[in-house]
């Protein structure tokens, strides 16, 4: 059985060295050594590097989709106001990943590129269903009028993704701004809400 304090060794120790390195030159041997155990053990709890960053984006963005499932849970909560808590949970962690990452000197462009697109990838996937959910719950409840509650769920989430972390597509706070009125103005429209009454969204964003 897997040694769970092993596990998040090897994981911290890469986390310690992405604020160190780029991640290309970072090899299983210097994870090992980082963490204090035998090269060998690395692949005994993960195939590849690659395997291990990834599980190091699942363990960053755990908290905030745990927060996202356990709302999808609250059918008494409106499901917008579900909806701008998962958001906000969201937008601190990758905040703070961000914020992380950019203390690197070492780090490429295109290396923070490819990082941020893992973690909107991970981020994605994992509340896509979830806010699917939540919106398929305002429908049976009529408090969303929509047909396509998965499709929904994916617009939203990628527009949010890309606009509120600011490396895609690089935006001024004056259109990031434009843009999520926009949004909040297609959701209202689309959802058949009164104009304003999803206003509140975007003060959690």
């Amino acid at each position: 059985m897997p040694d769970m304090k092993k596990y998040d060794k090897i994981l911290n120790a890469l986390d310690e060295l992405l604020g160190k390195k780029k991640l290309q030159t970072i090899s299983v041997s210097e994870i090992a050594q980082a963490a204090g155990i035998g090269k060998g053990s690395i692949y005994y709890y993960f195939p590849s590097k690659d395997a291990i960053f990834e599980a190091l984006i699942k363990r960053k963005y755990e908290a905030p989709i745990e927060t996202a499932k356990d709302l999808a849970k609250e059918t008494q909560i409106s499901p917008f106001t579900r909806m701008a808590m998962i958001f906000a949970a969201c937008r601190s962690s990758s905040a703070t990943f961000l914020s992380q990452r950019n203390t690197s000197e070492q780090e490429t462009l295109q290396e923070s590129t490819w990082l941020h697109q893992k973690y909107l990838k991970h981020l994605i996937f994992e509340l896509k269903p979830v806010l699917t959910a939540i919106i398929q719950q305002g429908i049976e409840n009529e408090e969303i009028h929509f047909e396509y509650p998965s499709a929904l769920a994916e617009i939203v989430l990628i527009i949010l993704s890309v606009k509120l972390d600011n490396m895609l597509v690089p935006s001024t706070p004056e259109e990031i701004e434009e843009t999520l009125q926009g949004l909040v103005s297609l959701l209202e429209k689309g959802t058949e809400n009164p104009s304003g009454s999803l206003k509140f969204l975007t003060l959690t964003l």
